[in-house]
């Protein structure tokens, strides 16, 4: 045996530009692409799937659909895609693939709740979980009536509508013609139509409301009336559309069940309200103020936080390189911060930041040159029972060849930082190892959640972050822009990486957003994350099902993260994994199966448990 006393010993992940460039800055390129990705694996894996395993019949399952829409993920996992180094018609193609998958995972969740709305025994809104973990929240409902809702936040109101229109049969004809389905607004379908023969022609009346609730058979109600004013044009038709009033109000639900449902029963929230006072909102577990001079917020007294840097970048899709001449634009001309929802259950301020950063960079002078003006809108969005405040920042990118970066002060100095990655969470230091032909730089990628220092920011899209100020801060890159393939010299990067071809779609020229949220504590992660991105969903029973309990649960698992639960042919079929440490003990109650190898291959019986080691994954075949 060879000898191991006296080796050296490397701990973490190896990432090192040493022998070989890391092409870090693809990390941080094409964020639009990035995004598209994350929304599409969010709705695939954690709706569409598990919503159609639990709640849609086993010979129903969409399972051509769902391979059209795997299909188009795969196609796009190809390396110079998915890490948007590529020209601008792959980017294109790429991001058409993305929202035509995405569209069939959302219509495909769309149907399992509906499927779930027709099993309820009982008429009314229900809220459904479709994580793992048990949950509360805030749902939208549509309720009929007017007026305040006890313990709810009304959003807008419908009154009850009652007009009627004069109109001669020629009219009516145009009319039909344009009518396609039983909705004719945004929030007005059709029920029932009444038609009612006159002296001097017709009296139609149509019964609406706020949504859907019986199936008419539109085309042949349509030749009805085609053939009824055929004969007489210039007949008198009188048509007057009745709908009662109602409210589209916010409520928080209680404690919804892992992979469960529960029926709204109108009982009031439990946690304290919102309350705005100013430029300060405030739900009992953070203070969230902002600063009118600066646009930063702070939290529960930590002020600085979303502090906006922009920078010069003259690198190119694959890295990231400063100019030698650089100007950095980290404080705004102006802020004004609108109140945009003032409580009880969810307050929103728009906080609007006017710049003139540089129009971009002149390669001959190394220098940004050049002035544009951007307003970047950010709004902040606080709910009741939350431990953590959400961002959505967006701007029309005016401005070549820079980088925008948010930074976020830490409470305590960091040594170290933990990010998601593919099952995992990885620990790094605050330096990086570089290269011959690379520079050592920092910045690191994270798929979902990046913690340090006391701080979670979790965002939507592959993301790249950096500890700064010797770990007092994290600055989360919300833009890259850039003009080129690969350069063919850089500062940064002092040999190609790829064919020297000019871009333009990197440089991100409109519309950019960024979605992310900041808690300031030790909360787990992974339910931040999901507490951020993947919100209850709500589906409106009409009653007389066979499902008679107003709560529960299709599916419980404890004990690690869920990355997958599908149906297969024989029962269902669930991936976890354990990103931490030590090892777990994965708890089924009252199911039976065998853990498989990524074949399908049975390796070991399940009943109820089975323990999982540090870093493992595990799939399961459920039989029983």
């Amino acid at each position: 045996d060879a000898p191991t006393a006296d080796l050296p010993a490397w701990t973490g992940e190896l990432r090192s530009s040493a022998r070989a460039n890391l092409l870090m800055g693809v990390a941080s390129n094409r964020v639009d692409v990035k995004q598209a990705a994350a929304r599409t694996e969010r709705d695939l894996e954690r709706r569409a799937e598990p919503l159609c395993a639990l709640f849609v019949d086993e010979d129903r399952w969409p399972g051509a659909l769902l391979d059209i829409a795997w299909t188009e993920v795969i196609r796009n996992a190809a390396h110079d895609s998915i890490c948007a180094c590529s020209i601008d018609q792959v980017g294109v193609a790429v991001l058409h693939r993305y929202a035509e998958a995405d569209e069939i995972a959302k219509g495909l969740a769309r149907r399992a709740l509906d499927t779930l709305g027709r099993s309820m025994a009982e008429a009314g809104p229900v809220v459904v979980n479709p994580s793992a973990r048990s949950r509360s929240g805030l749902v939208e409902l549509r309720l009929p009536g007017e007026g305040d809702v006890d313990g709810a936040q009304v959003l807008s109101s419908r009154p009850a509508s009652r007009g009627e229109v004069t109109i001669t049969g020629a009219d009516l004809r145009a009319i039909l013609g344009e009518i396609r389905s039983q909705q004719i607004g945004d929030d007005t379908f059709v029920n029932a139509i009444d038609v009612e023969d006159t002296d001097d022609g017709l009296n139609i009346v149509m019964h609406a409301d706020a949504r859907l609730r019986t199936e008419l058979m539109i085309e042949e109600i349509k030749r009805d009336l085609y053939a009824r004013v055929g004969a007489r044009p210039d007949m008198t038709v009188r048509v007057r559309i009745q709908q009662p009033p109602s409210r589209q109000v916010l409520v928080r639900t209680e404690a919804v069940a892992g992979y469960g449902w529960q029926t709204w029963n109108g009982a009031p929230s439990t946690a304290p309200p919102v309350t705005v006072d100013g430029t300060t909102m405030d739900n009992g577990i953070l203070t969230i103020a902002v600063d009118g001079e600066v646009g930063t917020f702070s939290v529960n007294g930590l002020a600085g936080f979303d502090r906006l840097v922009d920078d010069g970048d003259q690198g190119d899709t694959y890295n990231y390189s400063p100019p030698a001449n650089d100007t950095i634009i980290d404080r705004p001309d102006s802020v004004s911060i609108d109140v945009i929802e003032s409580g009880p259950l969810r307050a929103r301020f728009e906080v609007s930041r006017t710049f003139h950063w540089p129009a971009y960079i002149d390669d001959k002078e190394r220098a940004r040159v050049g002035e544009r003006r951007v307003v970047v809108r950010t709004q902040l969005e606080l709910h009741a029972g939350d431990d953590f405040v959400r961002v959505h920042t967006r701007f029309d990118n005016p401005s070549r060849d820079h980088r925008l970066r948010a930074w976020f002060p830490l409470p305590e100095p960091a040594t170290v930082s933990r990010a998601e990655c593919a099952f995992a969470v990885v620990e790094r230091g605050l330096e990086a190892e570089g290269g011959p032909t690379e520079r050592a730089l920092p910045t690191f990628p994270s798929r979902r959640f990046v913690s340090a220092g006391g701080v979670t920011v979790t965002h939507e899209g592959l993301l790249e972050y950096e500890l700064i100020d010797g770990g007092r801060v994290l600055a989360l890159t919300l833009l890259r822009a850039t003009g080129w393939l690969s350069r063919v010299e850089m500062a940064y990067r002092p040999l190609p990486a790829g064919p020297p071809i000019p871009l333009d779609g990197p440089q991100m020229i409109g519309p950019v957003e960024a979605r992310y949220a900041v808690h300031v504590g030790h909360r787990d992660p992974y339910a931040v994350v999901d507490d951020a991105f993947l919100p209850l969903e709500v589906v409106v029973a009409d009653g007389g099902g066979t499902r008679d309990r107003g709560e529960g649960s299709a599916f419980e698992i404890t004990g690690a993260e869920v990355s997958a639960l599908r149906r297969v042919p024989g029962g269902l079929e669930v991936r976890v994994f354990n990103p931490r440490a030590e090892p777990t003990e994965v708890v089924l109650p009252d199911r039976r199966g065998w853990l498989i190898d990524l074949r399908g291959r049975p390796l070991a019986p399940v009943d109820g448990r089975f323990d999982l080691g540090p870093f493992a994954i595990a799939t399961v075949r459920i039989t029983a």
